[in-house]
């Protein structure tokens, strides 16, 4: 098979699956654990920007916004205690993960995802009531916790729930959840910012209990996958529930596929040894290189320099928090064409498209910001025309990440795994999201401040790379069911090597 590779055969089998009342609406209630993820990142990123949060927590980078007499622009933000609050997070959220891959594993999707939302909430409450940096690290790694929790368990719940031909979209809903949560953080900053006596900041990150409790009481109202009820010895309630999915009967022959694979997924005592047979080389590679990707797309530069450059359109103070919601919009109604999209274009196409848009996005970009800030980082007035353009470039940078990457970098590792690795190695692609975005977090701002524009350089060039990787290595999967995705691999021009066509489970390392 030349290049990247297309579908493949599969063996060919298709279940009947209809998009039903039931699973429409149950995939939205799981998707809602996007929600918390969103919000934190929306609230973190907003209550920085708030002068009386900064006053009390982070004197020292509140003093260089009050007094910036020529401070460099790209080290005004240069503050490894700022980093830490913002970062603590993901190194909690890497943690909880593993124990999460276990524990979904055991007791089943459902269960992980009401403790990922009862964690959060302790965060939230925490955060809250904060009263100095101690206790905001506290807080932060309460919703790390939480986070990793429902990103270890909601993608692959809606994997496992929705029919294959639908998959792509109802997954993606974790991303669409993700960029509400993200956007209505911004709009909350925005009002909360301005109430009088400079408390507003405890009603923002207070104000996370309200997702977690959204989470936790939809996650109680949930059935647990047919998998995971399959997994757990329940065959009966599995085949009742799948009949209400999938809004047929005759659901025999998938169900007795997802029998085979638990069956199959039983004798494997340890899934953690297991995802390092040859015959999973290609999985684990992708488990690795798409979140490791995903967080080399620049997007943090990107949405770091996006206040400074609205704030040049003349909305004064509050650009931090206007740009945050007109970035969030677009990332809204961008992750929308995805879920429009993916299951009708293929995951390969969006993650190209989305690459090459973001690649010339950011090479415009980067001589845009060069031109006008340069190495010394002085503060210019730039022009509104070039301003515009800025923000122009910015705002399609964003559309592409959020329908390629952003949402593709959840789904693609939730689907291409079989069961009886499926916890572990989601697990494995958590895990290693946060911690490929602890890293970006702890060193994004001393790079920024060290490699000036070149840290733009820096990104575009990992743009271009992983659209290559995606371009030759990354087979499509939509389509496809879940428990049929070893298909994909087989006729693969480079992975069939290490997926033979008899499958046993026994290839030698």
């Amino acid at each position: 098979m030349a290049g990247g590779g297309g579908i493949g055969p599969s063996n060919g089998k298709k279940y009947p699956g209809k998009l039903t009342q039931k699973v429409l609406v149950t995939c939205s209630v799981a998707a809602m654990g996007g929600l918390i993820f969103g919000y934190d990142i929306g609230i973190s990123g907003g209550v920085t920007s708030m002068a009386p949060f900064l006053r009390i927590f982070f004197p020292e980078v509140q003093w260089k916004q009050a007094h910036d007499t020529g401070t460099n622009q790209y080290c005004k933000f240069n503050s490894q205690k700022l980093t830490m609050f913002t970062s603590s997070l993901y190194l909690a959220a890497l943690l909880s993960s593993i124990g999460a891959a276990a524990m979904t594993r055991s007791l089943g999707r459902k269960l992980s995802m009401m403790i990922g939302g009862i964690l959060f909430l302790i965060g939230a409450i925490i955060n809250g009531c904060a009263y100095n940096v101690a206790m905001l690290i506290v807080g932060r790694i309460f919703l790390g916790l939480g986070i990793g929790f429902a990103n270890q368990s909601v993608p692959l719940y809606l994997s496992e729930t929705a029919p294959y031909n639908y998959r792509g979209a109802l997954n993606i809903g974790f991303q669409m959840s993700n960029t509400i949560g993200l956007l209505a953080a911004n709009v909350l900053n925005y009002f909360f910012a301005k109430i009088k006596g400079g408390w507003g900041w405890r009603l923002s990150l207070g104000g996370a209990a309200i997702p977690a409790l959204i989470f936790i009481v939809g996650s109680l109202t949930l059935p647990d996958t047919p998998n995971s009820l399959i997994e757990r010895g329940n065959h009966e309630e599995a085949k009742k529930q799948l009949k209400k999915f999938r809004g047929f009967d005759s659901v025999d022959e998938e169900f007795n596929d997802l029998v085979a694979a638990s069956e199959a997924s039983r004798i494997v005592e340890n899934p953690w040894t297991k995802l390092l047979q040859r015959k999973y080389r290609p999985h684990l590679t992708f488990a690795v290189l798409i979140p490791f990707f995903q967080q080399l797309t620049g997007v943090n530069v990107i949405m770091f320099y996006a206040p400074v450059l609205f704030k040049t359109i003349g909305f004064g103070d509050d650009a931090a928090l206007i740009s945050a919601v007109i970035t969030g919009l677009v990332n809204c109604v961008a992750t929308l064409v995805s879920i429009v999209t993916v299951d009708r274009l293929g995951r390969r196409f969006l993650f190209l498209e989305g690459g090459c848009q973001m690649f010339f996005c950011q090479v415009a970009i980067t001589i845009l910001i060069a031109i006008k800030f340069g190495i010394s980082g002085n503060r210019v007035e730039l022009p509104k025309w070039y301003t515009v353009l800025l923000v122009v470039f910015i705002c399609l940078y964003m559309a592409g990440f959020a329908w390629s990457w952003g949402p593709l970098g959840w789904l693609v590792p939730s689907e291409i795994f079989p069961l009886e690795i499926r916890s572990a190695a989601q697990g494995i692609n958590v895990s290693l999201n946060m911690l490929f975005t602890f890293v970006i977090a702890q060193t994004f701002l001393p790079m920024l401040c060290g490699l000036k524009f070149g840290l733009f350089v820096f990104f575009t060039f990992w743009l271009m790379l992983m659209s290559i990787a995606i371009k030759f290595f990354l087979p499509e999967t939509k389509g496809i069911p879940i428990e049929e995705m070893d298909g994909v691999w087989r006729t693969h021009w480079f992975w069939n090597r290490f997926v033979p066509e008899d499958d046993d489970t026994n290839i030698p390392n």
